[in-house]
């Protein structure tokens, strides 16, 4: 009968039957623990990428907002030169405001023309009960502290708002509309006469990629507290 010897070439015989049976366990303790930290490595990997694949991780950088001015209005540059004469010429052409408010969107104030707009609306208001849910709507979206869209207003005109919402009127933000008016027209609607959106339109020029001023998404701590910044996680 034939008999199969296996030789352990990795194996000292000579040595005792525990030591030998620690040392095979320790080496396959170590490479189970490269295979278990080559998976988390890998696991790590696959939600970063995801992460980076989110739409609101890119929501903010600059690829993605001038996706907000891929459509521009065509206007004839003879239309585009009256905007310049005043402000109220600027506002009072559809085109005039979007081109406008596609500007200062590029500049991260579009609540002002968005709250400017919404006063403008409200004013056409003509039932009572309509009066006080749009009132209360463009309260709580402009005018009252940690408002989604709050607008830079005086202490006063705040105060004066905020104690008449509960019976509104037509003219309930009338001052805080005229401040901010006034507010875009000496310091937003002079750099739009200067901008790249303002002077494309000048020359009939198609819209070009615009410098935007990037405003970065905030991140948690926790949302990166798993992925190491050691290089071998990436090997």
């Amino acid at each position: 009968m034939e008999m199969l010897l296996v030789f352990f070439a990795h194996l000292n015989m000579c040595e005792s039957k525990e030591k030998t049976f620690f040392k095979v366990m320790h080496r396959s303790g170590k490479e189970e623990t490269s295979i278990e930290a080559k998976i988390r490595a890998k696991d790590k990997r696959n939600r970063l990428s995801l992460l980076l694949q989110r739409p609101d991780f890119h929501e903010d950088t600059p690829t993605s907002r001038f996706a907000l001015l891929a459509k521009e209005p065509r206007v004839s540059p003879e239309e585009a030169v009256k905007w310049a004469e005043s402000f109220d010429k600027l506002l009072s052409h559809r085109d005039g405001l979007d081109a406008f408010t596609r500007f200062l969107k590029t500049e991260f104030s579009e609540e002002n023309i968005e709250f400017w707009e919404a006063c403008e609306d409200f004013k056409k208001c003509k039932e009572p009960q309509q009066i006080s849910l749009e009132a209360k709507a463009i309260y709580e979206k402009f005018i009252q502290n940690d408002a989604p869209k709050e607008v830079n207003l005086d202490f006063h005109t705040k105060e004066v708002i905020t104690k008449s919402i509960t019976q509104p009127t037509l003219h309930s933000f009338d001052a805080a509309q005229s401040r901010v008016y006034q507010l875009m027209e000496q310091d937003s609607y002079t750099r739009f006469l200067k901008s790249e959106i303002y002077l494309h339109l000048l020359e009939g020029r198609p819209q070009r990629p615009t410098n935007l001023r990037r405003r970065s998404r905030s991140f948690t701590y926790n949302e990166f507290q798993d992925v190491k910044s050691d290089v071998a996680i990436w090997l």
